[in-house]
């Protein structure tokens, strides 16, 4: 039983370890839309149907959200159209928003490979999570919570190095220091990089 204690509490320490270099790298390095599509296991754009805040079910100390999404595209991974992941809630204050995640909520999500646990979260933090904005014009955009600064300036390097061909409105988003951008830019740019960084 001691050492069964010792364990959860070693294995807490490794997980608060690698959130907090993890958040520290995350506002101290922008991540690029090219490093994030590498980060990524999976890249998917869909809607929130359930929120389900939870003690994780082996690391009964941890609280998690399982977030269950429709989806509607998938840019990089093999997803299924009903699908559900389980993030670790770093920050307390999260637990009663249920980590950010509100059921109709479209988003499109930069998730990294589960760790042994189960566990994911987008890549680059928020930064790998975009909330998909539509207005009374038809205007479809996207924008992480960095207001997406900086994510497209290696984007033509990025693409030249691949041998990956961008679409005119896609390359273009080069020109965008920061700022909500059209959807179907964005995941042109995407499944051009995600094609050629498997």
């Amino acid at each position: 039983m001691r050492l069964r204690r010792i364990e959860i509490v070693f294995v807490l320490v490794l997980v608060a370890t690698a959130l907090v270099s993890a958040q520290t790298v995350s506002t101290a390095h922008r991540r690029t839309l090219d490093e994030l599509t590498d980060e990524a296991a999976f890249i998917v754009h869909g809607y929130v149907v359930g929120v389900r805040v939870e003690p994780h079910p082996q690391l009964h100390n941890l609280q998690t959200v399982v977030v269950s999404m429709q989806i509607d595209d998938v840019l990089k991974g093999d997803v299924p159209r009903e699908f559900a992941f389980r993030q670790f809630i770093w920050d307390v204050r999260s637990i009663h928003d249920g980590g950010g995640y509100r059921k109709r909520q479209e988003l499109m999500l930069f998730l990294r490979p589960p760790s042994r646990y189960g566990l994911t979260s987008p890549a680059g933090l928020q930064q790998g999570r975009f909330v998909i904005q539509r207005d009374s014009a038809g205007n479809v955009t996207a924008v992480n919570a960095d207001n997406n600064i900086g994510l497209f300036k290696t984007l033509p390097k990025a693409a030249q190095r691949r041998g990956a061909a961008l679409p005119a409105a896609a390359l273009a988003l080069a020109n965008k220091a920061a700022g909500p951008v059209p959807l179907t830019d964005l995941k042109q740019a995407v499944r051009a990089l995600s094609r050629r960084s498997q």
